[in-house]
């Protein structure tokens, strides 16, 4: 029986080539669009779920009110996690970890690599491959490193690496004690080396420390059968148990899931209730929608050609065949088609794996050893097949013979009506996605194009390494002098980035609520305002070397000397919190140096007090930028030899803030793309059967006089007369899906009427344009060809 519904099927296949190509070529592309997107998904729910121990470990993250609004962070005082591991027995380890740079010395390389500090039960906790070495012991020596096989490869070569020496920053000389395997590409966390916590100890990066100050991203294990809820409760309070009334007397902490952390990083209210996940949801609803519109022309192509094979059903159904037999055997052949699309959709994504893995920055594959990939095959060929077989099938087997056999069947309106629903729910899908990209894209720009307070272009940074403070005033007055630069000044963090804030600030009339607002925290020194071209609204910028009393100089912008509701700010006296009184010299226009899509955060701009800041310099516009870097390096070179001349355009790493949106908006646009040509896939395959059953009858109408283009309206105008149903239908459906989108963005675009009609006129273009070509061409077919037969 199989062999024979087998045979049937090739038969079918072959007999109808232009068909079967276009049901096999739209499933096919429809397939692979959605293979991709789940590749994508896959591996966006897949992040930190590697560890033998994952279900244990969570990520303490602080919380906190701040300007009438709850705040989350992943960060917590490095004080916490030995507090943890002592006071509470629920907890089996606990480690903490911060990213760093550093540069790396093996012999005659220099190497500018981002690391980290860890504890030393951190890879005993997160269980990363160790290719050489103890996990238990590799950091427990405070000159201790372990690093990833890629930068043993650039350090050593393919020698030995373990016993190996290491100079970091020019100062310290550590032993190798591990190599890990590269991390890979579904984790948060991101490192080429790692060194043991206790040596911030010997730099002096752990004086001072305080439990307001977060500083550390620190990981729980608990023990197993501990409940998380419990545990969780049990810590809310452990800041404030440890620090001052009215000093952050409303912090609490909790635990979040590290399988949970990448997905879920957006609060609300206090809580982690979104993030990434509302875009890979979104990209779950695209794969499913465009793998339903693929199917859809599976749909309408087979019940449009029902009518040649309705005769095949009545004889079967005389000679005692049974409607389930007629179904089963209807499923099996969209499934064998599903299969054969399978096949060529797979040939497809591996052709197209490098190009989509440019776009989403990844390093998707398909793992063919893996069994999970071949249950994953067998179940999405078997769902094709019944969503795309579902409805011919039943359709088909619920045909009565008597009819069939009359030769009425094809009359019956059955046979337009669940096709032309069809059709619209296609279009509906695609306009939806048009009308979406259209306005993701608006958004981006809007963004993008949003005034940031102060002037990107020629903008660079240095982090400043080795010698770079020390000659400081040499470099600055060489970089000026060659006509490098035309302004320089040196910060606590880059202008795009920030690596502070402060609470407990007190000014004339503040109230005790103010001191829980949280203002962003700079430090500069002289020629900020100049070397960054942001804008002074108010008195003059800071300038320690003509205003030695200008370490404790403020600027502040316009969002912060609205938070402290001052009118005259100029010459106020602001206390800090740690009690040293600061005196307001200028207010800055507002300018953005976190998301470009919030709003602008209350911000103080402090005389430089730290001992580790970034140097930025506004290169030469006289001169190329090639040119003025050139000179650049030569004068770093000089006074800081050991390190490589690394820096960064400002434009550049501002522009890296919509990386993640603007790779959503081109795979949108791409699928957005794929869905309208499936869709037109399956109208050129049904014009053309329509063209094809009307021949006799666009014969006569030449015959008579007709002309093309009366003869193409004719042919066209009911598939317009279906896409302009869809628009009506998609247009709210998308006003409401982007509405609710754009609520998460602060800078937001309005919803104009005129996207709508712009998407609308693109799916009337492209289906006219597509219904046109096989119109065009049956009426300019000779009718005595047509006719001859009669």
């Amino acid at each position: 029986m199989i062999k024979n519904y087998l045979k049937i099927t090739i038969r079918n296949l072959w007999r109808n080539k232009s068909f079967s190509a276009i049901n096999i070529a739209g499933l096919a592309i429809g397939m692979a669009a959605a293979m991709l997107i789940l590749l994508w998904v896959q591996n966006e729910i897949s992040y930190d779920r590697f560890y033998s121990k994952t279900d244990r470990i969570s990520l303490m993250y602080s919380r906190d009110m701040n300007n009438g609004k709850i705040d989350v962070w992943n960060r917590t005082a490095a004080l916490m996690a030995p507090a943890l591991k002592k006071d509470y027995p629920e907890v089996e380890d606990v480690v903490r970890f911060n990213n760093v740079y550093f540069l790396m010395t093996a012999g005659e390389k220099h190497l500018n690599v981002r690391g980290a500090f860890a504890d030393s039960g951190f890879l005993s906790v997160l269980n990363f491959p160790l290719l050489r070495g103890n996990a238990t012991t590799a950091l427990t020596d405070n000159h201790s490193i372990v690093i990833t096989q890629k930068l043993a490869v650039k350090l050593f070569g393919n020698a030995e690496t373990i016993g190996k020496t290491v100079r970091i920053d020019s100062a310290e000389n550590f032993i190798v004690t591990g190599v890990l395997k590269d991390l890979p590409g579904n984790t948060e966390f991101d490192f080429e080396y790692l060194l043991p916590w206790t040596f911030r100890a010997k730099l002096g990066w752990d004086k001072n420390q305080v439990w307001s100050f977060t500083n550390a991203n620190t990981y729980v294990l608990l023990k197993e059968g501990t409940s998380r809820e419990a545990f969780e409760a049990k810590v809310k309070n452990v800041v404030k148990r440890h620090i001052n009334t009215g000093d952050g007397s409303t912090r609490e902490v909790f635990a979040q899931p590290l399988s949970r952390a990448h997905l879920y990083s957006k609060a609300d209210n206090g809580k982690l209730t979104g993030g990434r996940i509302e875009t890979v949801k979104l990209f779950i609803a695209v794969a499913l929608v465009i793998l339903i519109i693929a199917c859809i022309n599976f749909m309408n192509l087979s019940t449009a050609q029902s009518a040649k094979r309705a005769k095949e059903v009545g004889i079967r159904k005389v000679v005692g065949a049974h409607k389930n037999s007629l179904i089963i055997q209807f499923i099996g052949e969209s499934t064998i088609i599903a299969l054969v699309a399978f096949v060529i959709a797979t040939c497809l994504v591996q052709l197209s794996l490098k190009s989509f893995n440019e776009v989403v920055g990844v390093p998707l594959f398909i793992d063919f050893g893996n069994v999970y990939w071949w249950l994953f095959a067998f179940a999405f060929i078997v769902f094709t097949g019944l969503i795309a077989g579902s409805y011919p099938a039943f359709y088909l087997s619920s045909s009565r013979p008597s009819a069939v056999l009359k030769g009425t069947f094809k009359n019956t309106n059955a046979l337009i009506k669940p096709r032309k629903v069809l059709v619209v729910m296609q279009f509906t899908f695609s306009i939806v996605l048009i009308i979406c990209t259209i306005i993701v894209q608006r958004q981006l720009r809007f963004a993008r194009n949003r005034d940031t307070g102060y002037n990107k272009g020629n903008l660079v940074y240095i982090f400043s390494q080795g010698d770079v403070l020390k000659n400081y005033r040499l470099i600055k007055h060489d970089l000026l002098n060659t006509g490098a630069a035309i302004a320089v000044t040196k910060t606590f963090s880059p202008i795009t980035r920030v690596w502070g804030t402060t609470t407990g600030l007190t000014w004339p009339e503040s109230t005790e609520a103010d001191k829980k607002i949280n203002f962003l925290r700079f430090e500069a020194d002289d020629d900020f305002v100049k070397t960054t071209g942001s804008k002074l609204l108010q008195g003059r910028d800071i300038n320690i070397n003509e205003y030695p009393t200008d370490s404790t100089a403020l600027l502040l912008n316009e969002a912060a000397v609205k938070a402290m509701r001052l009118q005259d700010p100029v010459g106020k006296i602001i206390k800090n919190e740690v009690g040293i009184n600061c005196h307001v010299v200028g207010v800055l226009k507002d300018f953005i140096i976190e998301s470009p899509y919030e709003e602008i955060k209350p911000m103080v701009i402090q005389g430089l007090t730290t001992s580790y800041p970034v140097v930025h310099f506004r290169l030469n516009p006289a001169s190329s930028a090639a040119v003025d870097l050139a000179k650049a390096e030569k004068i770093f070179k000089q006074y800081n030899p050991q390190y490589p001349f690394e820096y960064v355009f400002a434009d550049e790493a501002f522009a890296a803030k919509f990386r993640e949106e603007q790779q959503d908006g081109t795979l949108s646009a791409l699928f957005a793309g794929l869905t309208i040509f499936i869709s037109c896939l399956g109208l050129l395959g049904l014009a053309s059967y329509m063209a094809e059953n009307r021949i006799k009858e666009i014969g006569i109408r030449k015959v008579l006089g007709a002309s093309v283009s009366s003869i193409t309206k004719l042919l066209s105008v009911d598939f317009i007369r279906l896409v302009l149903v869809s628009i009506i239908i998609a247009s709210p459906i998308a006003w409401w899906t982007m509405n609710k989108w754009l609520q998460g963005y602060t800078y937001r675009i309005p919803i104009e009427w005129w996207v709508f009609v712009l998407a609308g006129f693109v799916a009337v273009t492209i289906a006219l344009f597509t219904v046109s070509f096989q119109a065009i061409k049956a009426a300019l077919s000779n009718p005595l060809k047509s006719l001859k037969t009669e």
